[in-house]
C-alpha cells in the first residue's frame, strides 16, 4: 500500500495552485476559475462511469486519478478544505445511507 494520500496531493495542488507555472496544469485551472474546473470535475465523473459500465479495470483506475484530482482542485478554488469534507463523511458513519438521506433538507 502506498504511503501517498489525498492530504497529499490536496498539498501539491494548493502549492502548484499559487506557483503561477506556465507549464503548470493546476495552475491553469485555478486561473480558469471554479466554472473550468467543476466541468472538467464533470467530464471526470463521465468517463469514471463509463470505465465501470465496460468494465475497464485499468480505465477506472486512470479516470478515478483524475476525478478524485479535479474533484480536489474544485475544493481547492471554493475554499474548503479536504478535512471538512472529511469530517462530514466521519460524522455519517454508524448511521445508514436510508437515513442520512432522508435527513437533508429537501430542495
Amino acid at each position: 500500500m502506498t504511503e501517498f494520500s489525498l492530504s497529499d496531493l490536496e498539498k501539491t495542488i494548493r502549492e502548484r495552485a499559487r506557483s503561477g507555472d506556465p507549464d503548470s496544469w493546476t495552475a491553469k485551472l485555478f486561473a480558469k476559475g471554479i466554472d473550468k474546473a467543476a466541468q472538467k470535475l464533470g467530464e471526470e465523473a463521465v468517463e469514471t462511469v463509463i470505465a465501470a459500465v465496460r468494465g475497464d479495470r485499468q480505465g477506472l483506475v486512470s479516470e478515478s486519478a483524475d476525478l478524485m484530482y479535479h474533484w480536489l482542485v474544485v475544493l481547492g478554488i471554493a475554499g474548503v478544505p479536504l478535512d471538512e469534507v472529511l469530517k462530514e463523511l466521519e460524522g455519517r458513519t454508524g448511521r445508514s445511507g436510508v437515513a442520512e438521506k432522508a435527513s437533508r433538507p429537501k430542495g
